[in-house]
């Protein structure tokens, strides 16, 4: 699979998963009802935010990407949602894929 796509779907996850923390996150400090959410998306943002910073580093180094592109890649996995909102950025920045093959 290319590398930007495994990118592109850890980034759109871990933003999922965040959503999911913070809304365990309330069910558990604000209503006091569970902590399910918390216990259940704590786990799997913690995986997806590795998983995110691991496809940041191998795109980055793939696609040649400055040390700036490459910062702020990883610094989107802190503030909630932000990675899906880089991962946009990067893709309209992107150059276009190389024309296929012409078929004989």
């Amino acid at each position: 699979m290319e590398p930007f796509r495994i990118f592109r779907i850890t980034a759109i996850a871990e933003a999922f998963t965040w959503t999911g923390l913070l809304v365990g996150m309330f069910l558990k400090y604000v209503t006091e009802t569970t902590e399910a959410g918390v216990w259940l998306f704590g786990r799997l943002h913690g995986a997806l935010f590795v998983a995110y910073i691991a496809a940041t580093l191998w795109v980055a180094f793939t696609e040649r990407w400055s040390l700036w592109r490459t910062f702020f890649g990883l610094a989107a996995s802190v503030p909630p949602l932000t990675t899906v909102i880089f991962e946009r950025w990067v893709a309209k920045r992107r150059p276009a894929a190389e024309p296929a093959a012409a078929t004989a």
